[in-house]
């Protein structure tokens, strides 16, 4: 089985930065596109960054030129690094792992628990 474990939420004021950390546990597995989606109080889960295997990327308008997604493919974990924060930006932050093989159970979508981002003055 996919595990997808976050950190780096928190509080931080606009104008501030976090870093996200998202790393897959497991054996057996393959992943290839791994990514961040957002969901506010009321909306609905929006894309955040992905990054493919072959580190493509892929970003929201709204976060194009403050933030920057990462990954180390050998530890399977993806960084989301969040500058120039805003208050719109605060969401709980989901990692999420396009899995294409996978020896103990089935492929698809895997998700995090998310990680809540606050950003506040």
């Amino acid at each position: 089985q996919v595990h997808l474990v976050e950190s780096g939420g928190g509080l931080v004021q606009p104008g501030g930065s976090l870093r996200l950390s998202c790393a897959a546990s497991g054996s057996g597995f393959n992943i290839n596109s791994m990514g961040w989606y957002r969901q506010a109080p009321g909306k609905q889960r929006e894309l955040v960054a992905t990054i493919t295997r072959g580190s493509s990327t892929l970003y929201a308008d709204s976060v194009k030129g403050r933030f920057t997604i990462s990954r180390d493919n050998a530890k399977d974990t993806v960084w989301l690094q969040m500058n120039s924060l805003k208050t719109e930006d605060t969401a709980v932050y989901y990692c999420n792992a396009h899995v294409t093989w996978n020896a103990d159970g089935p492929i698809g979508d895997y998700w995090g628990q998310g990680t809540q981002v606050t950003v506040s003055s």
